[in-house]
């Protein structure tokens, strides 16, 4: 489990909490009825945390997970620069797998914060 005690995770630790993140929201998107179709899928654009499909959209999401509020939500760590990264990464991945203009898609934000081994989750569906 990973220790979420201290105030500032080293960057060995920042991946361990975004891999737990990921894992946490896998995790409450089967609970909601979605189904994976995929986790960390890279292409030349980017990569998307998750995809997955429920009542036949294919959702994007885009996983952030925080120890702490200090600085803000973890939805605010989405900047007009990264939306526009998912987006690209997304049509690409939609042209690749010819469903592009095919399947309607939507893009979602899963945000957690850690509160000692408790996690509050928010999912924001249609983020942007």
């Amino acid at each position: 489990m990973f220790n979420f005690l201290h105030k500032k995770p080293k960057k060995s630790n920042d991946f361990a909490l975004g891999k737990l993140g990921e894992d946490i929201a896998c995790d409450y998107l089967v609970r909601k009825g979605y189904k994976i179709v995929s986790r960390n899928e890279k292409n030349l654009l980017g990569e998307i945390d998750i995809i997955a499909i429920k009542d036949d959209v294919l959702v994007f999401v885009e996983v952030k997970a925080r120890e702490t509020t200090d600085f803000g939500l973890p939805q605010e760590a989405i900047t007009p620069l990264k939306q526009q990264k998912i987006r690209k990464s997304a049509t690409y991945y939609l042209k690749k797998k010819g469903l592009y203009d095919k399947v309607a898609c939507r893009y979602d934000c899963i945000a957690i914060v850690a509160k000692g081994s408790n996690f509050h989750i928010d999912h924001i569906e249609n983020i942007f």
